[in-house]
């Protein structure tokens, strides 16, 4: 069984692993790949592919971040962000790895505006806490445990894990604490309840978080709204890097299937439309996560996509030590076609890289691709970005899987997919 996994954040976002830790434990667990993806941040990328490297696994690079959707029939919408209506979370799969710098320095401007807005929201949590004694401040409580300066991003995770530090620190672990999350308006139950009374748990910081995560945001939150770019320009970000945009499906939550979801509606309601959306505003993919939700809701965004011809892919998103490296699901014959997806993803990379030397090689490996009778392969020209004719697409990203060449030579994604998995294997 090849488990695969492109979906690992680090501590460039949030996460208990560096880059390099996130590949060991990747390996530790089984996966045949592992793929980074951190928030409005790309920059442990080149410590993750390099520790592949040393390891023997095979990588893949990517970036999460969240549009807006104002001016579109979701700006009133709740999509894919339990937070805010009009914001939706995003990703970049398969980054060519000169384009890695480049990318991080376009979400530059975006980190420092959204660290103004954690500045406003950690006054709020500051409020909160004061009738504990207590204070809470940016600059000297969250920001330097971070990778800000090194091109990381801080996120309402790492504001709530700030938080759980200092409460725990005040508290201890037990009833005291458990009596002030009453008073914050907190209330754990269940299995998460008896993880905050056990004070020898090895991971009480991190249930704590995760409690503040769903119990606590909501009184400190402030809308997103300048750190987030429109989705007609992610898109065309895309194409100019030769990376492949994917929205994030989440999914309504009922009876939660992992447990640690409160119930709320999502993307359901409006899903068929969602997607022609997609297609139509240029997304390439549709990345989700087979353990976080029904087997008919996979059945049903497994059938859209392949109607409209949007690449699937998988990724559990890794940011706690509780959680498993690996998603069992893809045992299930449903969800096999995922790995191949995965090798097809690298490929990509693969094929769209320009180290030194590779420029050959890939021109070797893809000759041939297209028109086997008249001899036409992959062939590199530029592509106009319908959004924003301002950004074109570099010539060697033509080598990418949905490059115009690429679908001219290959108009059938599931041909394109089989061609770009033997890249990825090789």
């Amino acid at each position: 069984m090849e488990y695969v996994n492109n979906h690992i954040h680090t501590t460039y976002s949030f996460s208990p692993y560096t880059p390099a830790e996130a590949v060991r434990k990747a390996v530790e667990a089984g996966l045949a790949t592992c793929g980074i993806m951190d928030h409005d941040s790309i920059g442990g990328a080149r410590e993750f592919v390099e520790e592949g490297k040393r390891v023997g696994i095979r990588t893949t690079v990517g970036m999460e971040t969240r549009v807006s959707l104002k001016g579109t029939f979701l700006e009133r919408k709740l999509v894919n962000n339990p937070d805010q209506k009009g914001v939706a979370y995003v990703a970049l799969h398969g980054v060519p790895h000169q384009k890695i710098e480049y990318l991080n320095e376009v979400f530059a401007p975006y980190r420092a505006e959204r660290n103004r807005r954690n500045e406003a929201m950690s006054a709020k949590i500051d409020a909160l806490i004061k009738p504990f004694g207590m204070s809470f401040d940016f600059g000297m409580d969250v920001l330097p445990h971070t990778m800000y300066d090194r091109g990381g991003t801080v996120t309402e995770r790492t504001l709530c894990s700030a938080l759980a530090h200092k409460l725990i620190g005040k508290f201890g672990k037990g009833a005291a604490l458990l009596g002030a999350l009453e008073e914050l308006g907190v209330r754990p139950d269940g299995k998460v309840k008896g993880y905050l009374e056990d004070a020898r748990n090895p991971y009480y910081e991190y249930d704590l978080l995760g409690v503040l995560k769903s119990g606590l945001v909501g009184k400190f939150y402030i809308d997103a709204d300048g750190e987030c770019m429109s989705a007609t320009d992610f898109i065309s970000l895309g194409k100019k890097i030769g990376a492949i945009s994917a929205y994030a499906y989440l999914g309504d939550v009922g009876d939660s299937v992992t447990g640690d979801k409160k119930r709320q509606e999502f993307e359901d309601s409006y899903l068929d439309e969602l997607i022609l959306w997609l297609k139509k505003t240029g997304f390439r993919a549709v990345t989700y996560m087979p353990s976080r939700n029904t087997l008919e809701q996979t059945a049903r965004i497994r059938a859209l996509c392949k109607e409209n011809g949007l690449f699937e892919i998988s990724g559990e998103d890794i940011n706690s030590p509780r959680q498993s490296f690996i998603c069992k699901n893809l045992e299930l014959p449903q969800f096999r076609h995922l790995i191949p997806a995965t090798y097809a993803l690298i490929g990509h990379e693969r094929a769209a890289t320009r180290d030194k030397g590779q420029g050959t090689r890939d021109s070797e490996q893809l000759k041939g691709a297209g028109n086997r009778e008249q001899g036409t392969g992959i062939v590199c020209h530029s592509e106009r970005s319908e959004e924003s004719p301002s950004l074109k697409a570099e010539p060697w990203a033509e080598k990418g899987m949905f490059s115009a060449e690429a679908v001219r030579a290959m108009p059938d994604l599931e041909e394109r997919i089989a061609y770009f998995e033997k890249i990825g294997r090789k």
